[in-house]
């Protein structure tokens, strides 16, 4: 007698996990390590302001006063840029039982949420836009971290190569010079090899043997870089802008929000549901001489 298999079988159950795996990155360091504010229009100022360089500073007994020449302070400006992202969804699709979520709806939401929160740190770090007040066709974008640095404290490599200790160092010293106390370097991944390899330079080797479990960890990461400027944190992110290091104070810096992230139910105009999320952000760094960058270009551009 024949035996009879699962290849004839009719009406197996399928076997699909409830699980849904979606490892694209969702961290935005930049966003997450500085503040925020609210703005009330699309264009946004704020003045900064330097003291004079200092002097000899010493008068004869009853000499008459001298008067300096007082310098203005500096206005800057930024644009808010609306981000949006819609999801239109079945009716039947939404009803239907699924596979890892009870309603797709949510679910898309839920994804388009995650994905706007990458397009942000993307228009902050990621693509070096300058602030544009738009018009009836154009939307309104506005100005990145690579456009709001002094050009002191911009540090470029003299060529199109990878950053250099003695360069970072360069910046570092730029930044201080100007003032601040920067306490992040931001590199890109390919970056972050790069200064890895500061470790093992000039003999800095670095094994570490664990004596409770017995192993050796070989470390060959730099997540804080002591220099003569002070301690800085290296952070890594993937949507840092290619070549380019970030040398800045979080505190230094503002996340300004016109619209905060809110969800809009759109008309409904047929056996659809239809969803947009919306919000409108700019960037404000406080004083352009506050925070650094090094780019490797030869001499301009980001």
């Amino acid at each position: 007698m024949a035996t009879y298999q699962t290849f004839q079988t009719v009406g197996i159950k399928e076997d699909i996990s409830d699980i849904i795996s979606n490892i694209s990155p969702t961290k935005t360091p930049f966003q997450t390590s500085i503040g925020s504010e609210s703005v009330d229009n699309t264009l946004f100022q704020w003045q900064e302001d330097s003291l004079r360089n200092v002097a000899a500073n010493q008068q004869v007994e009853g000499a008459d006063a001298t008067f300096i020449a007082a310098v203005p302070t500096v206005m800057r400006n930024n644009r808010t840029q609306i981000m949006t992202e819609a999801v239109q969804v079945s009716g039947t699709l939404d009803r239907v039982s699924k596979y890892g979520r009870a309603k797709e709806m949510a679910y898309q939401m839920a994804k388009s949420a995650a994905a706007l929160k990458r397009d942000l740190e993307n228009a902050y770090v990621g693509t070096a836009q300058s602030a544009s007040a738009g018009n009836a066709v154009t939307a309104a974008t506005l100005a990145g971290y690579q456009l709001q640095i002094g050009a002191a404290n911009i540090t470029y490599m003299g060529a199109v190569t990878p950053i250099t200790e003695a360069k970072l160092l360069t910046n570092l010293q730029a930044v201080y010079t100007s003032g601040a106390d920067p306490s992040i370097i931001q590199v890109t991944p390919a970056n972050s090899l790069v200064v890895a390899a500061f470790a093992s330079a000039a003999g800095r080797y670095r094994t570490i043997s664990g004596a409770e479990s017995k192993t050796t960890t070989l470390v060959n990461v730099v997540n804080l870089y002591v220099s003569p400027f002070g301690e800085t944190k290296v952070v890594i992110n993937r949507f840092l802008r290619a070549g380019n290091t970030l040398v800045y104070e979080p505190d230094m810096w503002k996340k300004a929000t016109l619209r905060p992230w809110s969800r809009e139910t759109l008309a409904k105009t047929g056996d659809s549901t239809k969803m947009m999320l919306l919000g409108e952000f700019s960037l404000k760094h406080k004083n352009y001489l506050g925070s650094g960058i090094v780019v490797e270009q030869v001499s301009s551009g980001f």
